[in-house]
């Protein structure tokens, strides 16, 4: 008999598989019933197995004839097997033709059933399907807006920088020079970390939208990337935080890396606080969990953002208005990291500042595009 998985219950069946899965249930429920009535001694209850028999017929073949042959054959089998006279067919006893008749009905209408059901969750499915390659091709276009804009800001810098030290290098002096090539080398960096966050998105499997996860020790993960954060950022300072005793999480460790590197950014260029940035982690027992909290004591995030920090749609309007880049498709890339991952991100203001926090659980649950997140 034929494997079954989730993925391929809705197949649609040859004929010939039709038949073998039709046949092979009808025996299987055939020698349990001889198994009852020797057991038993009774044949009271047999007619109910082969009711189950035509679920399972109507459960893992496509169309209606398979169940309806189901019901037939079910009742010929009760009647020639367990029915007296046994292996004999004899509807001419007094009352009989009306018990089978009954049978028959109960047998086609239960398989009938069974089949609309199974049609009716089909469609049902192939609609989410639907949702979710539309829900993929806006993320898609989303962050391809974001992309231009990000990418435009630090090459209109390079390119306006670069110009002016070529046109009126011979009347700089050294100091302005400076400048400009350090704003050179600012944009430069940026546009690196902005390929780093696009190679991050193509680690994703585009056609399932999940990730190749592996059990990672949650404090190496959180060391390599506060490591390579305060390589780009010297200056800033963080305080880690993690569990003593070591927890296990399944994860893609690039791409988490990524993530805590994005948000610890995020709060070092738009905290604008000098005191240290907080890196968390905790187990939620409850939830059988871990949680990573990034916390800036800045100004906090404006509340007309909060509903949208994470979205590609909201980062072309993102650049702050202090001269700083804002954080572009970073939060956006994020948010599609952790859901990826089957976790869920956020973000809230506290008092001081603002903090990003994003769970992962411990158990490989792998997002299928049906992983809850309140994203602020």
């Amino acid at each position: 008999m034929k494997h079954f998985t989730k993925n391929n219950l809705f197949q649609q069946q040859t004929p010939l598989e039709n038949l073998l899965i039709t046949t092979a249930v009808l025996l299987l429920t055939t020698a349990i019933a001889f198994i009852y009535w020797f057991a038993a001694d009774s044949s009271a209850n047999i007619p109910l197995f082969y009711v189950a028999a035509l679920v399972l017929v109507a459960r893992f073949t496509t169309g209606y004839i398979p169940g309806i042959a189901a019901s037939l054959v079910g009742v010929a089998c009760v009647n020639f097997f367990f029915t007296y006279p046994t292996f004999a067919l004899n509807f001419s006893l007094t009352g009989y033709p009306l018990t089978f008749l009954a049978m028959l009905l109960i047998s086609l209408t239960t398989s009938a059933a069974a089949t609309h059901l199974k049609e009716q969750a089909k469609a049902l499915a192939e609609h989410e399907k639907l949702l979710a390659e539309a829900e993929k091709e806006k993320m898609k276009a989303n962050l391809l807006r974001a992309i231009s804009h990000d990418l435009r800001t630090p090459l209109t810098g390079i390119i306006g920088c670069s110009t002016s030290y070529l046109e009126n290098g011979s009347h700089l002096g050294e100091k302005e020079k400076m400048e400009l090539v350090l704003h050179i080398n600012e944009d430069a960096r940026w546009l690196l970390h902005m390929v780093e966050n696009l190679l991050s998105v193509t680690r994703i499997q585009n056609d399932t939208s999940t990730v190749n996860c592996t059990p990672e020790l949650v404090e190496e993960v959180v060391s390599e990337a506060v490591a390579r954060f305060r390589k780009r950022y010297p200056q800033a300072q963080v305080r880690v935080s993690v569990p003593q005793e070591p927890v296990m999480v399944p994860m893609d460790p690039v791409l988490i890396e990524q993530v805590i590197i994005n948000l610890l950014e995020n709060a070092a260029i738009h905290g604008k606080s000098p005191a240290p940035i907080s890196m968390i982690v905790t187990c939620d027992s409850d939830t059988d969990s871990v949680l990573f909290a990034v916390r800036d004591y800045g100004n906090g995030i404006p509340s007309d953002r909060l509903s949208t920090i994470f979205d590609a749609a909201s980062a072309v309007s993102s650049s702050a208005v202090d001269g700083h880049k804002g954080m572009g498709i970073g939060l956006s890339i994020c948010k599609t990291i952790i859901l990826a991952h089957g976790g869920s991100i956020y973000a809230c203001n506290k008092n001081p500042g603002a903090e990003f926090s994003f769970r992962l659980p411990r158990e490989e649950i792998i997002n299928e595009a049906k992983a809850e997140c309140t994203d602020h």
